[in-house]
C-alpha cells in the first residue's frame, strides 16, 4: 500500500505542476501588456537595457519550449511568445533574458549548473541501469555506484532552483523598471513565473524522493547480507 501511495505521489505531483503552468499560462496569454510588446520585443528591449548585444532572440517550435542556450547565446521563444503580445509571453521572455543576464554577469549558480550538466546527464542515463543491475545481481557495490550517479542528477535539479528563481526575480525587476508592465499587471506576471517555478520544485522533490528510495533499498540489501 505504501508503494502505491509513493508511486501515486511521484506521478501526480509533476502532472499537477504541469497542469497549473498550462492553465496559468493560458489565462494570462489572453491579456495584453500595457506596452503592447511581443515576447521578442520584450526580450530585445531588456537585452539592450542591460547592454547585452551578443545574444540573439529567435522563434522556436512547440508549446512553452522557451529557453536560453548559453553555448550559442540564443534566446529561443515558442511561437506564441515570440509573435504575440501578452502578459504571459512577456514574463516568459523576460525570464529567459534573466538567464542571459546571469550568463553575462557570471552568476555562480549558473556556472556551477553548466559545469555539472554533463556529469548529471551521464548520471541520469546510467544510474538506473546500474541500480537495476546491482539489485538483480545482488552486487551492492554496483548498486552504490548507481546511487552516486543518480545523486549527481539530483544535485543538478537542486542547483537549478536558485538559477530559476533568480532569473524570475530579474525578469520582474526588468519588466517593471522598463515599463513593460504596470502595477496592475505585476501580480499577473508573478503568477506566470511562480507557476513555472513549481515545475522545477516538483522535479527536485521527486528526484530527492527517488534517491531516498534507492538508498533505503541499498540499506535493506546490505541488511539482508
Amino acid at each position: 500500500m505504501d508503494f502505491l501511495i509513493y508511486f501515486a505521489v511521484i506521478l501526480l505531483v509533476p502532472l499537477w505542476a504541469n497542469r497549473r503552468v498550462k492553465n496559468t499560462y493560458k489565462k494570462y496569454s489572453k491579456i495584453a501588456t500595457t506596452a503592447n510588446m511581443t515576447g521578442a520585443e520584450v526580450a530585445r528591449r531588456i537585452l539592450e537595457d542591460n547592454n547585452i548585444y551578443d545574444v540573439t532572440v529567435k522563434p522556436g517550435r512547440g508549446f512553452l519550449s522557451d529557453h536560453y542556450n548559453p553555448a550559442s547565446k540564443e534566446i529561443v521563444l515558442s511561437p506564441d511568445n515570440y509573435h504575440k503580445m501578452s502578459v504571459a509571453g512577456a514574463a516568459v521572455a523576460a525570464h529567459e533574458v534573466g538567464h542571459a543576464i546571469q550568463h553575462a554577469e557570471g552568476y555562480a549558480f549558473l556556472k556551477f549548473r553548466s559545469a555539472l550538466a554533463p556529469v548529471a546527464s551521464l548520471g541520469s542515463n546510467l544510474s538506473i541501469f546500474l541500480i537495476i543491475g546491482g539489485a538483480l545481481l545482488q552486487l551492492s557495490g554496483l548498486y552504490l555506484v548507481g546511487i552516486l550517479f543518480f545523486a549527481t542528477a539530483v544535485l543538478f535539479q537542486f542547483v537549478t532552483l536558485p538559477v530559476e528563481f533568480d532569473a524570475s526575480s530579474r525578469a520582474m525587476n526588468q519588466m517593471v523598471s522598463s515599463g513593460i508592465i504596470r502595477n496592475e499587471e505585476e501580480p499577473h506576471a508573478k503568477k506566470v513565473l511562480n507557476a513555472a517555478a513549481l515545475t522545477y520544485v516538483a522535479a527536485a522533490l521527486i528526484a530527492l524522493l527517488e534517491l531516498l528510495r534507492f538508498i533505503l533499498m541499498f540499506m535493506g540489501m546490505n541488511g539482508d547480507d
